[in-house]
């Protein structure tokens, strides 16, 4: 049987649920859905006929094939067609871990190591055995200074990993934290052959074009720097029969085109030089997705629920910028985004609102703090602001009796009181310095958005200007921590944990690279994200989950944007997909993951198991 996150608090119950404790998988707070017979995942077809190349599109220009290291943009694809992990989640529950690499695993009974054991079939692309070697290797290289500091505080956690035989490999935990177990199965596993040239190992940094050598379905079959990338499936593919793959990756050819803007990657998809797409822009659905084309059949286009957590894309703040250290003017800027307008004049109303750093799951905060809550918060009480132990705020709204001019009267009286005052045609600070910042975008669809909002904003006397850069430099900057205000989607799961600490702690605040975007140096912020590290019940994650959303929606870090519980997508004719849908998904990785060619347009004849397209 599986593993829950109760069963490993009592060793009784652990050591009876396989030989010698280990289990074929993990659930946290819960019983895996799949037992221990179980041949593949409901969302998948496990008989998906085989063949034919999709081809996808991207934004933007990538230059390197490393998708670990900070500098630089990797290729689309490299991450999930070439590397596996020990374990993988189902689709299907919030916190799940099965075997992939490993065939089974141990958590120990106090919860401070787990062992993990490698099918003896597991193969890198080079035809080598995955070993509990190249699993140390890939983990200490990713932890290393070499690496994106975010692998490096997300295992923050595990004091190392320890090679037990040549399939066995033990991870040592420095502390208990609720969800290590699961988080380390994650670890992308690589081979230590991949960093060689002519029998030295280079730099891990300066591994940018050098092809993977790794585990997973895909390998590299061509490229052209920057615009185009091709991956080739491995007809030997090791996994093909393994319980938690079997159904899956069925195209032959996966390909990746890169596009300049959104405009130019839609014609492109109505020409036929790809085959899927997923659409985030409101207008673009609306108005783009039309023609000949569409009429006939060719293209397809439909709306598939979800059950994501939408967690929070907004408008965020670089609070290391002295305009915005005062939680009372971005309180005030925020007062002035009009979202019901916007919704009714440029997203066709198709939007709702976000409210929460964890919309659309049991851990926003709503009203009051509970007593629950308030057992947590009143330690804190001397680091906290007061109001936060009053209602939580909700975005602002324009719903009548409320109206954008009464939302900027209160937002001109809220600058006032920080010491900003209009006067000589522009919000002044004491010394007389103007009120501007510069928002950073990455795409030129965001503009048509920022209009109204710099407009309101004009009314208060500041000046929001809008810079779009390339990918490359786009990153550069971030990377950085060099903007004062950027659009960014924090992702959520029905199970936070660990990608707080480089979201919010305060240890991620200068380190460059991390995802501190706001620059959040708070105790009480580092006290409570330890606290949800360390819960031991899913009730006490969810009171403190609470109570963090609770303290940074009064910080007015962000300026909340909006969500909807829907992908839009558009296809070509002859792609079939499981009628079961994933209840936690992204529709691209389910595509490229679970879907199949019925009939290839490109070549007008089916597409059957085990044939190749040319």
């Amino acid at each position: 049987m599986g593993l829950s996150y109760a069963d490993a608090a009592s060793p009784g119950q652990v050591r009876a649920r396989g030989e010698s404790g280990f289990v074929h998988g993990m659930a946290l707070g819960a019983t895996p859905r799949y037992g221990p017979d179980f041949t593949h995942f409901r969302y998948v077809r496990p008989d998906a006929p085989r063949g034919g190349e999709l081809r996808l599109s991207a934004m933007g220009t990538f230059d390197k094939l490393n998708p670990f290291t900070l500098k630089g943009i990797a290729a689309r694809g490299v991450m999930d067609l070439m590397f596996e992990s020990l374990t993988i989640g189902s689709l299907d529950e919030p916190m799940s871990s099965y075997g992939l690499l490993a065939k089974d695993m141990q958590l120990a009974a106090d919860r401070m190591s787990i062992t993990f054991r490698l099918r003896p079939e597991a193969r890198f692309s080079n035809g080598d055995p995955v070993t509990a070697e190249d699993v140390k290797f890939s983990f200490d290289t990713l932890r290393s200074k070499a690496a994106n500091p975010i692998w490096r505080n997300y295992w923050a956690d595990v004091r190392d990993a320890e090679v037990i035989d040549i399939r066995t490999i033990r991870f040592n935990f420095s502390r208990k934290n609720r969800e290590l177990h699961m988080i380390v199965g994650a670890v992308p596993v690589f081979s230590k052959k991949w960093g060689l040239v002519q029998g030295e190992q280079k730099p891990f940094e300066q591994w940018i074009l050098e092809h993977p050598i790794a585990s997973g379905p895909y390998v590299i079959e061509r490229i052209d720097l920057g615009k185009t990338i091709r991956f080739r499936r491995q007809q030997d593919y090791w996994a093909d029969q393994v319980p938690s793959r079997k159904g899956q990756f069925n195209f032959d050819l996966i390909s990746f085109r890169y596009y300049k803007d959104e405009f130019a990657r839609i014609e492109a998809y109505k020409a036929g030089e790809f085959d899927f797409v997923h659409e985030n822009a409101a207008k673009n659905w609306a108005r783009g997705y039309i023609g000949q084309k569409f009429s006939n059949g060719s293209l397809l286009k439909t709306e598939l629920p979800n059950s994501n957590a939408q967690g929070l894309q907004a408008f965020y703040f670089n609070i290391r910028r002295p305009q915005f250290a005062d939680v009372r003017v971005r309180q005030a800027i925020g007062l002035a985004m009009d979202y019901e307008w916007m919704n009714r004049q440029l997203f066709y109303n198709q939007y709702k609102r976000s409210y929460s750093y964890f919309t659309n799951t049991a851990m926003a905060a709503t009203g009051l703090p509970s007593p629950d809550e308030l057992r947590l918060l009143q330690p804190l009480k001397d680091r906290l602001n007061p109001n936060v132990f009053g209602e939580v705020p909700m975005p602002p709204n324009t719903n009548p009796p409320n109206s954008l001019r009464d939302n900027l009267r209160e937002a001109r009286a809220l600058l006032a009181q920080a010491g900003w005052t209009y006067r000589d045609g522009a919000l002044r600070d004491a010394a007389g310095r103007p009120f501007e910042f510069e928002v950073l975008l990455a795409s030129r669809t965001w503009e048509r958005i920022l209009a109204p909002f710099s407009r309101n904003l004009e009314k208060l006397g500041i000046r929001a200007k809008v810079r779009v850069t390339d990918t490359s430099l786009y990153k550069k900057r971030v990377d950085d921590y060099d903007y004062d205000m950027i659009v960014h989607w924090y992702l959520s799961s029905q199970s936070p944990g660990n990608e707080l600490t480089f979201r919010f702690m305060s240890n991620a605040a200068d380190e460059l690279g991390a995802d501190n975007f706001i620059g959040l140096k708070d105790p009480a912020v580092d006290a409570l994200i330890n606290r949800i590290l360390a819960v031991e019940t899913r009730d006490e994650l969810i009171t403190a989950s609470r109570a963090l959303d609770r303290v940074l929606r009064h910080g007015y870090y962000a300026i909340a944007h909006w969500h909807n519980n829907v992908h839009r997508i558009s296809y070509r004719k002859g792609l079939g997909r499981p009628q079961q849908l994933p209840d936690y998904y992204h529709s691209e990785d389910w595509v490229v993951a679970a879907w199949w060619w019925d009939e290839n347009p490109r070549t007008s004849a089916p597409q059957s198991k085990g044939v190749r397209s040319p």
